[in-house]
């Protein structure tokens, strides 16, 4: 499984109707019959673009196709997950002009890649995303396309313009990579609200932006900087990247100490990972600690340890995962004000300027809700823009939802939540219907744990 960081009331009816109807009423908005105005579809901006007229725009019929990138998306979802299927449309693939050629998909070897995806019965709206992790353009099909698309969204998703364990090398400056993944999130935002527009006659009248990890970062950021381009968005677990902490790499080192036999458990619990998560570490300790950690301190602290520049320099598969011994005494806040000035660049402030919805699994063991998500709530409280969030734990719920199909006594997938977070965002925009107070959304002991859940049960939760 890859690396998926860098590598959130409606009535019990609505909740129960999320896997089966359409929200809003769908229609064809100006465009008539299969791929109509497909010929009228250009990219503003783009180097090159592809499109295709498909019969089914979502997993189940572009699995084994060019169209979707099914070994991208393992890990991100439960395996007996259900999605929908039979959506019609156009599908855009292509790239914008770029100098990095992480990217190998289609055979292009150029980074900046998209896809757009547009239904032939569309409801007026489009849903944008970036990629999370370390991963490309196809990592949320399921995951977030299958469903978008069929509530009649328009879609778009980026690769974040570099990708994969070395993306640290693109640019030219400490945090030249990560502010890249912001810039092209916008730049996609806008060409696909014109292409939208090209296909159905006029632009979306919503657009939300929405999700997971580094995914559910980007979501933070383009609600704190591009409130004209948004009318909302959901964002799961996303990354926290502050100036003076809590950040990643304030949070990791602890881990490394602990792979490394130099940390305590109590050490973990300082760092804000949560009691009761000690069955997921020796996992993350293979899969994820060491091999984000050094990753990120190349990206933001290139200097470090010139003996241990990044993944860029290992070759096996168990190198690159492994951690440096140097990132177990990696102290953030003695390093030179440089490092603090390369974060500052791409930080947060919580000043968000559109709704948003936060869902983060009580259990993550990547991305501890205690030194992310609770520490962004308070920032958006501070900033005085609490009206305009929610932010629902989920109890049993951790980073990646792959992880349930090993622990489905201790987990449970947080995917139907962000669906049902995803609706429950729609209608606090578009209808006005004020969603539940923040709360710590319970794990079921029986019924439907992949496919089901309610936002408003649970305990409320005060921040």
């Amino acid at each position: 499984m890859r690396p998926s960081l860098g590598v959130p009331a409606l009535s019990a009816a609505l909740v129960a109707a999320v896997l089966a109807a359409p929200t809003p009423a769908l229609g064809t908005e100006g465009g008539a019959g299969h791929c109509a105005r497909q010929e009228r579809v250009r990219v503003p901006g783009a180097e090159l673009q592809r499109s295709a007229c498909l019969a089914d725009l979502t997993t189940t019929g572009l699995a084994g196709t060019p169209y979707t990138d099914m070994a991208d998306q393992a890990g991100l979802t439960a395996g007996a997950t259900r999605t929908p299927s039979g959506v019609p449309g156009v599908q855009v693939d292509g790239y914008f002009p770029d100098s990095s050629r992480f990217n190998a998909t289609h055979g292009w070897q150029h980074d900046a890649q998209f896809v757009i995806r547009l239904p032939d019965r569309w409801n007026g709206g489009l849903v944008v995303t970036g990629a999370p992790g370390t991963r490309r353009q196809y990592a949320t099909d399921k995951a977030i396309s299958d469903q978008v698309l069929a509530r009649g969204f328009a879609y778009a998703a980026t690769d974040k313009g570099n990708n994969g364990t070395d993306f640290y090398l693109d640019g030219t400056r400490p945090g030249d990579a990560v502010a890249e993944w912001n810039a092209r999130t916008t730049q996609l935002t806008r060409a696909a609200r014109k292409a939208v527009a090209q296909r159905y006659g006029h632009a979306p009248r919503r657009t939300y932006m929405t999700g997971i990890s580094n995914g559910g970062y980007l979501t933070r950021w383009q609600l704190e900087n591009h409130p004209e381009l948004y009318d909302g968005g959901v964002d799961w677990e996303g990354a926290l990247w502050t100036a003076d902490g809590p950040n990643l790499l304030t949070s990791l080192p602890q881990a490394v100490a602990w792979s490394l036999g130099s940390a305590s458990d109590e050490d973990l619990y300082a760092a804000g990972f949560a009691p009761g998560s000690e069955f997921l570490w020796p996992y993350h300790q293979r899969a994820y600690w060491g091999v984000t950690q050094k990753t990120y301190r190349a990206e933001f602290d290139p200097a470090y340890d010139p003996r241990c520049p990044g993944p860029s320099a290992d070759t096996t598969l168990e190198e690159i995962l492994a951690p440096c011994a140097s990132d177990a005494t990696y102290d953030y806040a003695s390093r030179p004000a440089s490092v603090r000035r390369a974060v500052a660049r791409v930080a947060l402030t919580g000043r968000i300027q559109r709704p948003l919805i936060t869902l983060h699994g009580d259990l993550d063991t990547l991305l501890p809700k205690a030194a992310d998500s609770d520490v962004y709530a308070r920032m958006i409280d501070t900033r005085g823009r609490g009206s305009l969030h929610r932010y629902y734990t989920i109890q049993g719920g951790t980073h990646v939802d792959g992880l349930y199909d090993t622990h489905p006594d201790r987990l449970r997938p947080i995917l139907p939540c962000y669906r049902s977070a995803f609706d429950t965002l729609v209608a606090w925009v578009e209808r006005g219907t004020r969603p539940p107070a923040d709360r710590v959304v319970e794990r079921p002991t029986g019924g439907d744990v992949v496919d089901s859940c309610a936002l408003d049960g649970g305990t409320a939760a005060r921040r």
